[in-house]
C-alpha cells in the first residue's frame, strides 16, 4: 500500500499520540515533514524532533509537549490544503486561528512557515494546516 498524503498522516500520528499521552511519536522522514516540525516547534506546539536513521525508511521522531499540570498543548490539529483541493491565502487573507491561540502553517516560497512568520515576512501561500 501507498499513502499519498504524508502531510495528513503525520498530523494524524500526532493527534493519535496526544490523545494517548505519548511523550514521543515517529512519522515518516520527507523534507514537507521535518520542515512542518521545525515550525511547529519554533511556535511552542512540539517540545523537538530528531531525525532516526531506521531501516527501510528514515523516520522523523516528534518529542511532544504537555502544560506543567499534564494538560494538552495541541489541542486540535487538522488538515486544511489536501492534495484534491488546495488552498492558498495571501497574507492579506491570513485569519487568526482560535483568535490568535493558534497557528496555521503555511507553504510559501521563503519556506514553510507560521502565519505569525508569514505576516512579519509579507508573504502567503499554501495552507497545510492548523493546530490550537
Amino acid at each position: 500500500m501507498t499513502m499519498t498524503d504524508l502531510v495528513a498522516d503525520m498530523l494524524t500520528r500526532i493527534r493519535n499520540a496526544v490523545r494517548n499521552r505519548q511523550q514521543t511519536v515517529e512519522v515518516i522522514q520527507t523534507k514537507i515533514n521535518v520542515s512542518i516540525a521545525d515550525a511547529i516547534k519554533r511556535e511552542g506546539f512540539i517540545g523537538d524532533y530528531a531525525l532516526v536513521d531506521s531501516k527501510p525508511q528514515p523516520m522523523l521522531r516528534i518529542y511532544l509537549k504537555y502544560g506543567q499540570d499534564g494538560e494538552l498543548v495541541i489541542n486540535h490539529i487538522r488538515r486544511e490544503s489536501t492534495p484534491g483541493r488546495r488552498k492558498y491565502r495571501g497574507v492579506e487573507d491570513l485569519g487568526t486561528v482560535q483568535n490568535g491561540l493558534g497557528i496555521s502553517v503555511i507553504s510559501t516560497p521563503k519556506g514553510i512557515l507560521s502565519d505569525r512568520e508569514c505576516r512579519k515576512q509579507r508573504v502567503g501561500g499554501e495552507v497545510l494546516c492548523s493546530i490550537w
